[in-house]
């Protein structure tokens, strides 16, 4: 869970997200967005990546309109920005402009620790977002996700859902929605093991690995399977979101042994040599083409389509098509 400082109005002129957990970082933002437009409903929302806040940017983007405007600058990966860029952001930390909140994202280590001094001595609302290596915080993530909606959730269910899902934030989150979504009342281990154990988890999986291979056939079948014999939709958009992120975090990685990257990237060394295998033929527009279709199945599942498989099928035969060299989608 992510830990906020004692400053913790979102509409704070600077706020600091520190870690490398994605979906933390990610809820950091939403809350400083919905907090402004909360406040004003035309906020202008700018979002950067370092290639994208050259030196001379961070003014402009922060410089006073005529129509007083509230705008949220999001920087993410603060940590790579270039030497210039950084001492632009310093300048601005000293001064701030009404009406904006800056919302620096940065990974927390020795790189860029300059510019984290800074936020921090210039009084930056800060929220902690480390990653989750320890199974107890996994656990305390799912019970808070289950509070916050104000359901109730049994020690053994949560425990079960940890075990069934893994490591990953987005799914468990994903899960825990789809949980409070089709169940009443309390939920025990026995409801959470009809969803996400044993052959559920096994064919979830199945699925995205055939459809990153380019499999096409194979993988409509292993999706028609498994929502035959129950499996949570969810859960399968979840293990494609997996599948394709996999894909295009190790294409963007330094070449190097799989250990190395499996230190830099947080997948175990078998599943870099797995990914590695799969990503053959992948290029960058095939990966934000498969990523898109897997937004929308997700949003077909969770309620925006008239029908979950259909969404799936789509999502399927899309990335499929995405894994161009393979010739066999």
């Amino acid at each position: 869970m992510a830990r906020k400082t004692a400053n913790d109005d979102p509409l704070a002129p600077l706020t600091l997200a520190v870690g490398q957990e994605e979906l933390l970082l990610d809820r950091a933002v939403q809350e400083v967005v919905a907090a402004a437009k909360a406040s004003d409903a035309d906020t202008d929302v700018r979002d950067l990546t370092p290639d994208q806040l050259q030196p001379g940017t961070l003014a402009e983007l922060t410089s006073p309109s005529l129509f007083a405007e509230r705008k949220v600058v999001v920087v993410r990966n603060a940590q790579d920005l270039s030497a210039d860029t950084i001492k632009d952001v310093k300048a601005y930390l000293g001064a701030p402009a009404e009406e904006i909140t800056l919302v620096l994202l940065h990974a927390g280590g020795a790189k860029g620790k300059g510019l984290l001094d800074a936020a921090r001595k210039a009084g930056a609302r800060e929220v902690a977002c480390p990653k989750m290596t320890k199974p107890a915080d996994r656990l305390a993530f799912v019970r808070q996700e289950f509070r916050a909606v104000g359901r109730s959730a049994t020690p053994e269910a949560c425990q079960t859902l940890v075990d069934a899902i893994g490591s990953d934030l987005r799914e468990l989150a994903s899960a825990v929605s789809q949980l409070v979504a089709d169940v009443e009342g309390t939920i025990d281990e026995a409801i959470v093991g009809r969803y996400y154990t044993g052959r559920a988890e096994a064919s979830s999986f199945t699925v995205a690995d055939r459809a990153v291979e380019g499999r096409a056939a194979e993988a409509l079948e292993a999706l028609r399977w498994s929502l035959s014999t129950g499996v949570a939709p969810v859960l399968i958009t979840s293990a494609l979101a997996q599948g394709v992120r996999a894909i295009g975090k190790l294409s963007s990685a330094r070449g190097g042994r799989p250990a190395d990257l499996a230190r830099e990237l947080g997948m175990p060394p078998w599943k870099i040599d797995r990914v590695r295998q799969q990503m053959r033929g992948w290029t960058p527009d095939g990966v934000a083409v498969a990523l898109r279709a897997v937004a929308e199945a997700d949003a077909g599942v969770k309620g925006g389509g008239d029908d979950p498989g259909y969404a799936l099928e789509k999502a399927v035969v899309t990335i499929a098509r995405a894994a161009r060299s393979r010739g066999r989608a």
